[in-house]
């Protein structure tokens, strides 16, 4: 025990990295992800054929693979960024897509007559988008939003395989250089990630069961 309590400082450290991946790159990725799910219903046709073909090619790419991308073939096109950063373009393209889908699925549950009588009243497209669709598809999707978060907290692990040393990369190094405890080392490691999605998952069935009420 006292070999685990003193490898704590270590584990922390990689939680902390962790941690601003999922909030970083959650942040870009609900950023992105709306402009992607505006632009899907856009009335602009390129911009449609466009966020259709990001989101479908972005979410079936395997995760590793892009990360393969980022870290080994933009620094062989010039593109030299800290790992760390590579390492938030990866999850924010990945999982940008997800978010996208999941906020059409509550912009088509807004009713039609609410963005007609926004347009009846002289608003724009962006503005019926910004003003009145999307403050209620927001609402409507916020659990499905966490669960993307869930997995984006499950993701970060792909990031310990390069060069970045989060929480799943700290575990693996602490677990080769401290053969003799490599079970409480996992075991520390996975209630780690627990303190971060269990909450979630607390989080998206309360906010789920609310709107249900609501509604």
């Amino acid at each position: 025990m006292e070999q685990l309590w003193s490898l704590m400082p270590t584990f922390f450290e990689g939680f902390r990295v962790t941690l601003l991946l999922l909030a970083v790159a959650g942040v870009l990725s609900l950023i992105l992800g709306t402009l992607i799910a505006a632009m899907r219903i856009s009335p602009v046709a390129a911009l449609r054929a466009f966020a259709a073909f990001w989101t479908e090619i972005a979410r079936n790419t395997p995760l590793t693979l892009v990360f393969i991308f980022t870290m080994y073939v933009l620094p062989m096109l010039g593109v030299r960024l800290p790992f760390i950063i590579l390492a938030l373009v990866a999850l924010t393209y990945y999982t940008s897509p997800f978010v996208a889908e999941a906020l059409r699925s509550g912009i088509n549950g807004v009713p039609v007559g609410q963005a007609e009588a926004a347009r009846s009243i002289g608003l724009g497209f962006g503005q019926t988008v910004s003003l009145v669709v999307l403050p209620q598809a927001f609402r409507m999707t916020i659990p499905p939003l966490i669960n993307v978060f869930i997995a984006l907290t499950k993701n970060t692990s792909v990031a310990g395989g390069f060069f970045v040393l989060e929480l799943f990369g700290t575990t693996r190094q602490l677990a080769n250089d401290n053969g003799n405890i490599v079970i409480q080392i996992l075991i520390t490691a996975a209630v780690l990630y627990l303190v971060i999605t269990v909450p979630l998952g607390f989080l998206a069935g309360r906010l789920e069961r609310r709107w249900v009420v609501q509604r």
